[in-house]
């Protein structure tokens, strides 16, 4: 998108503006007083102030604003009609028909689960059919971890034995392997996973039966999307506190720790994470001025004199100008995704999308007022600094209207740095090729520690976004200022169009569908930073005494904001609400071609967590084998089922299975082997699921 609406504004730019700024030769009688280069003759600072020329700026940016609008319309339209298309013809999907509820009051003399049956049996008698109830599981979480390494461990030695079946591999149990009596390996791993398994089957029936471990949080079952529909969109409860109701993410999506925060506390959270938002902006705001300070080297001179003889050096002086300014931010950048990432997970939100979507907003936002605003700013005070030693008061406006233009160079400068070379980066991926060889070196024990070495992961929303967006805002403000930039803007883009199809087709695993859930957010920033170059416009204009010219821009981002504001109520119920009518359609349609599906055995542990279902499917696996067993004995011959890597496993010590209604083969998005759910690494969060029918 961005592609198309800047090839043509590229094209009447340089065409129209270049000739106009270059011609009007004013910056030529400025040289001694300001720090020039030859590219600020080609941008607006080299009109002269009163000139009728402003009114060319003006309607090419009217122009290039009517022209971004008009794709904007259409691709929200696109998106729109792409999205309630993708809905309407999925497939059925657990997520279809399940709510998630928050906030549920505490009821003496009854448990969560009564009071979340008595409430929904009443309120939503025809739809409801059953809950999953959330359970506080932090022990049994370490015991999962726990069991995984060792179970990698007992993989490892196993293979060791077989390449030499001659020797038996043995370790030392002393501290860190280092001293104490040597042991059979994998005897001494079988032995600790066996106790740790006795451990984990008690420690899941504690959790089960102790009514104090259950959260105040559900996934609720409903037999139809309509049902589901009107529950998730609609307030539960005359305390708007309690009862919260949502649509539940899709199972891969949830972030589980999350689940159990409080209403009061989501309030609390959200406040101290803006505070610390806005401390990071302005704790980042230091750095970023001296590597400003450094992008133009004529004004460092005459700043600081004594550093002239070291900054000559022909080497020195080429490394600090051309390279050092936008390599030095991007080191500053580059762990602010992860600090963000943080952030938003104390904030609270319960779904990885929103948790992506929410840290790509305040990268936007960082991006915006450090790199964007405080590269001009910090820039401009360095650069002229002489100037406004040397002048009146009343020229300092007129000096910073003139130096806005100037800082073009750097973003040049930058967009070569992060963006050309960050899209090579991106084909080559040199980075996930040095850790992996790293990891293989000295982490890799067997081939399931090799596929997690080797896994691509999925797009790194939260730092790709908001870099477009700033490379658009960018090109949008310097559109009419500087239009020599427009060519490195073109450039990127076509770069990353190439390369981002061919990663996402190609290279990167999904890690969820969200269902375009990021255009709204996309959309905003997109209009912000064009209310951003229209309201920049108007101040330089304004230092350019333009008197006739200028009061024709101030209806600009007037009406793009109207803009705004219509496409919003027009197009965004479509990202926010799931249509009534949408959802009835589908449940007729299914009703007539599926009359006998049972959708509480669909539903069954859907939303179970893959922690506790690891651990079932371990166990049936168990009984399982048993089974083999008894009926080998029958038949004179033993056959054992084969681990992951190859080797028969020991028999297992009984376990205590929990019970529960075995689900039909509908996870066909989700893991569903035993080794994909036991082995997946284990996640952080401590809630664990068990399925309530209705009574």
């Amino acid at each position: 998108m961005l592609l198309k609406m800047f090839v043509p504004v590229t094209i009447v730019a340089l065409l129209i503006l270049i000739p106009v700024n270059v011609s009007s030769g004013t910056l030529f009688f400025l040289r001694r007083e300001l720090v020039v280069s030859n590219i600020d003759k080609l941008s607006i600072s080299n009109v002269p102030p009163k000139s009728l020329r402003f009114f060319v700026h003006i309607a090419l940016e009217y122009l290039f604003t009517i022209w971004i609008c008009f794709l904007l319309y259409k691709e929200y339209d696109t998106i729109a009609i792409m999205r309630l298309h993708f809905l309407a013809s999925q497939r059925r999907r657990v997520e279809q028909f399940t709510v998630v509820v928050r906030s549920i009051p505490h009821m003496s003399g009854h448990s969560v689960s009564d009071t979340v049956d008595s409430f929904f049996q009443t309120n939503h008698p025809d739809h409801y059919i059953g809950h999953q109830a959330v359970y506080n599981a932090n022990r049994f979480a370490k015991f999962v971890t726990k069991r995984d390494r060792l179970q990698n461990w007992l993989d490892y030695y196993r293979l060791k034995f077989q390449r030499r079946p001659d020797r038996r591999p043995t370790i030392t149990t002393g501290c860190l392997g280092l001293w104490g009596r040597k042991v059979d390996a994998i005897e001494y791993y079988e032995q600790h996973i066996k106790e740790l398994d006795k451990l984990m089957s008690s420690e899941r029936q504690k959790i089960i039966k102790d009514p104090k471990s259950i959260l105040p949080v559900a996934f609720l079952s409903f037999n139809s999307r309509w049902g589901a529909s009107v529950c998730a969109q609609t307030q539960q409860s005359k305390n708007p506190t309690l009862w919260l109701t949502d649509w539940a993410p899709e199972p891969r999506d949830i972030y589980w720790r999350n689940l159990a925060i409080p209403f009061v506390s989501l309030t609390i959270r959200k406040l101290i994470i803006t505070l610390s938002v806005f401390a990071l902006v302005f704790f980042y705001m230091i750095p970023i001025a001296f590597v400003q300070s450094l992008a133009n080297l004529d004004g460092l001179e005459k700043v600081a004199p004594f550093l002239r003889p070291v900054i000559e050096l022909k080497f020195i002086k080429s490394f600090l100008q051309g390279f050092l300014p936008g390599l030095a931010l991007k080191v500053f950048l580059y762990i602010l995704p992860t600090v963000l990432m943080i952030m938003s997970k104390i904030e609270g939100y319960i779904a990885l999308s929103t948790l992506e979507r929410k840290t790509a907003a305040k990268y936007y936002y960082f991006m915006l007022v450090n790199v964007f605003l405080g590269s001009i700013v910090t820039g401009t005070a360095f650069q002229q600094l002489h100037a406004f030693l040397h002048q009146s008061p009343t020229q300092i406006p007129r000096t910073i209207g003139v130096s806005i233009p100037m800082k073009a160079t750097f973003f040049m400068t930058y967009i070569m740095v992060d963006g050309w070379a960050g899209i090579a980066g991106e084909i080559l991926r040199l980075k996930p090729l040095v850790i992996y060889h790293l990891k293989n070196m000295f982490l890799v024990k067997t081939e399931r520690d090799r596929e997690k070495a080797m896994d691509p992961g999925s797009v790194d929303f939260p730092e790709t976004l908001p870099s477009l967006q700033l490379y658009f805002l960018l090109g949008i403000v310097y559109a009419v200022v500087t239009p020599i930039l427009l060519p490195f803007i073109l450039v990127f883009f076509a770069l990353a169009y190439l390369v981002y199809r061919h990663q996402i087709i190609n290279v990167y695993n999904q890690r969820y569908e969200s269902a375009a859930a990021f255009w709204p957010h996309v959309h905003s920033h997109i209009i912000a930073s064009l209310l951003i170059s229209q309201l920049l416009l108007l101040g330089l204009l304004s230092t350019k005494k333009a008197a006739k010219s200028t009061p024709l821009l101030v209806m600009l981002p007037i009406l793009t904001f109207a803009f705004h504001k219509y496409c919003k109520s027009r197009f965004e119920p479509a990202f926010r609400k799931y249509p009534l009518e949408e959802a009835m359609a589908k449940d007729l349609l299914e009703k007539s071609s599926e009359p006998d599906l049972n959708i509480k055995a669909y539903l069954a542990d859907s939303y179970l967590h893959p922690i506790l279902r690891s651990f079932e499917v371990e166990e049936e696996l168990v009984e399982l084998e048993r089974v083999e067993v008894r009926v080998d004995k029958h038949q004179t011959h033993h056959v054992s089922s084969p681990t992951l890597s190859g080797e028969p496993s020991s028999p297992s010590p009984p376990h205590h299975v929990h019970q529960h209604q075995p689900s039909p083969p509908h996870y066909n998005d989700y893991p569903t082997s035993p080794q994909d759910y036991y082995y997946q690494p284990p996640l952080p969060p401590h809630y664990v699921y068990q399925y309530h029918n209705q009574p």
